[in-house]
Parts: structure tokens; sequence; C-alpha cells
């Protein structure tokens, strides 16, 4: 898709609405009898666009999905609308009513502050980009209080906007993009446009070095559902320095208190797996202070304590069976267990899930999970299941 305006005329919209829902099975006799009446150019854009709006739906609602305009790289690199919302709930909080959102892209995070109610200059220097952008607000009832303007977000002024929001691009011809000054525009560039600011939000990448954080800045693990989104820095919230993870839905926001590295200790009754933004966050620490728990090894970010203390932070499982790395020892026990269903986890250890799954070839109508990891270590496997408060009275 190249040129969105086809889409937006008459016979383009009314084209998708009709293609709505066409699953990939269907495309090519769907598109045979829609090009007897209108170009192929444009049946084809609008198929492509059914195609980008069933991939959102995983990140926007499926009501905004169905109206919202999407590129591939749109689709890929947006933000989840859940993410979007809870940052436009922040800045809300902190006063903030109107934000430079300067490489906005599709507008996934325009349209969330939009309707936190803060007025939105939504920049980005790709035309066909900042025209999606521009539908998108459109598309949604959000037109009055989303500008979008098309340009280098490097010669924009954000003087009169109370926040700003950078969102670098991360991804270039290659895939991803590790190196913090390679992002478009650099990290260099975002955090001094940060600090020209009364406060600021950028977002990068969750594997960003804990050193390559400003000193100024407060930086925040974002997960959902379990999956690691983003990290923001934060300027202007009057917490420099500090450290957070936060886990939606809920929120639930586990702030760091310098805590030094947990204990090592031998594997107790449960197993602690924390969330993956506390991981990022390197709050390991903090959850186990909260489960009265330490490490099962310097090196590996599972938590282990004699006692159930359910934390939003972390999954329990109670582990019924240590043992050496060994598969036939493996086998021979989920034999005997009747395990048919296994969950395979990892950590510190190369050996693939998969490639486990077929050397035990499990069989059986029950279910067990197996940690690969190093116990003080040693290659160690761990067995269990995931952990059950005790029953009531």
């Amino acid at each position: 898709m190249n040129d969105l305006a086809p889409l937006l005329t008459p016979e383009g919209r009314a084209l998708l609405a009709e293609v709505r829902g066409t699953a990939p099975a269907d495309e090519l006799a769907v598109a045979t009898r829609l090009r007897r009446d209108h170009p192929a150019e444009l049946v084809s854009a609008a198929l492509g666009q059914a195609r980008l709006r069933q991939r959102a739906a995983a990140k926007f609602a499926a009501a905004d999905a169905e109206r919202m305009f999407f590129t591939p790289n749109g689709v890929e690199q947006s933000t989840r609308a859940s993410v979007a919302a809870y940052r436009a709930r922040r800045l809300t909080d902190l006063g903030v009513s109107s934000v430079a959102d300067l490489c906005c892209g599709i507008g996934g995070d325009a349209i969330a502050l939009a309707r936190a109610g803060i007025r939105v200059l939504a920049v980005d220097r790709d035309p066909l980009t900042a025209a999606v952008a521009r539908a998108n607000a459109e598309a949604l009832g959000l037109g009055d209080l989303i500008e979008v303007r098309e340009a280098d977000v490097t010669e924009v002024d954000t003087a009169g906007y109370d926040a700003v929001f950078v969102d670098p691009a991360r991804r270039g011809g290659r895939g991803r993009i590790f190196d913090p000054e390679a992002y478009s525009p650099p990290l260099s560039w975002a955090v001094a446009a940060a600090r020209r600011a009364p406060r600021a939000a950028l977002k990068i990448a969750p594997g960003i070095p804990h050193e390559a954080v400003p000193a100024e800045a407060e930086a925040e693990w974002i997960s959902d559902g379990g999956d690691v989104k983003e990290a923001v820095l934060w300027f202007g919230t009057g917490a420099p320095g500090a450290v957070r993870a936060t886990l939606l839905p809920g929120p639930r926001t586990l702030l760091g208190r310098g805590l030094p590295d947990p204990e090592v200790r031998p594997v107790g009754r449960y197993l602690y797996e924390p969330d993956g933004a506390v991981i990022r966050a390197h709050l390991v620490a903090e959850v186990a202070e909260e489960v009265g728990g330490g490490l099962i090894d310097a090196t590996i970010a599972y938590v282990t304590a004699a006692e159930l203390h359910p934390t939003p932070y972390a999954t329990p499982y109670e582990i019924t069976d240590q043992l050496p790395f060994n598969v036939k020892k493996l086998k021979a026990l989920l034999r005997e267990r009747g395990v048919g269903t296994l969950t395979v986890k990892k950590r510190g250890s190369a050996v693939e899930p998969e490639e486990l799954r077929r050397k035990v070839r499990p069989q059986g109508p029950n279910a067990a999970t197996v940690f690969l990891t190093r116990v003080a270590g040693a290659p160690t496997m761990l067995v269990g299941g995931p952990a059950r408060p005790p029953a009531g009275p």
C-alpha cells in the first residue's frame, strides 16, 4: 500500500467494508469477483488493508482495528493499546494536557493520549505514515485533539507543549536495532529533547543496559499479560534514578528499593518465576524479599522459598523433584507419574524445550512443568506444577 487516498474515497471505503474479515484462503476468489467492477489496484489495496486490520486486532480493540488504517511496519512497531493507555494515564496524573508525540507512526500513542483528553501534535517524517496517522485520528473521531504534521522531528519546536513523547525507530533494513545510538533519531537526541521539556517519556527497547539510563531519568519496564513490551525513560516526574516494573492489566507497579542481591539457598518447596518486566528492571531482590525467598543460583532469576506467598510479580510453582540434568532419569520419572502434558521452561540452560520433549516423549493423563536451569552452578532439572493456595477450612 503506497497510496492511502484511494481507500479513503467512497468506493474505497465500500470495498473495505465488503472485504472485512476475508479469510486468507478466500482472498483469491474475492479478488477475482471484485475486480469485475473495481480497479485491480484498489481491490488489492483493500484486501491488504483487511489483512493488516486482522493482524492489528492483537494490539488494538477489534472495534478500533476495523476502522483504522495500517502499514505493515505500523502494525509491527505500534504500541499495544493497553500500554499506550497506561502511559497516557501517567501523563494526565502528572498534570500534562498537551504532548508533542515525535515519531508518531500510525498514531497509536496519539490516539491513547487524545482519549485521555490530551491535545497532541503527532509528527512523522514519512508521508504515508503521517497520512495514516491523520486518517486514524479522523476515523476514531479524534481529529480535533490530534494535529498530524509531516516533518523531521529534529526540526520541530516543542516549546509550547507540557510534555514530549519520543518513540524512535528501532528497526532497520536488517531487523531490530540494539544500539540506542543507531535508533532513528538516536537516543542521545531524544534525551536532549526530553531535558528541554517540562516532562517527557522516551519509549525504548526493554533490553537497554541500565548503565545507559540517564541519572535524572526514571526507568520503567512494562509487561502486558506476562510479555515484556517496552521500557520507558521518564523525565520530570520528581523521581530521578527511580526504577519500576509495571504489569498490565492492573496496573501493578513494583518500585525498586535498592536491595542487595538475594542470598543463594537450597531449592525449597516453591519456585517463583518473576515477571519479565521485574527481571529486566533488576528487581528480583524485591520479589525475593516479598516472598521470603532466595535465589537458586547467583546468576539465575528464579526465587525459591519454603512457603507460598502469592505475589502479582511472580508465578509460583510447587516443586516435587530435583534431579541432576539427565534425560533418561527425567523420562523415567515422567513415565512413572503418567505425565503426557509437559511444559518446559529454561533459564541458564542451552537445551531447547522442543528437543527435550522429543527425547522424553511424554505420555499419560497428567501434567507437569520441568525447569531446565542451574542450582548452585550445577545443571539441574526441577519438576513440579503451578502452585495452588491451600484449601480453606
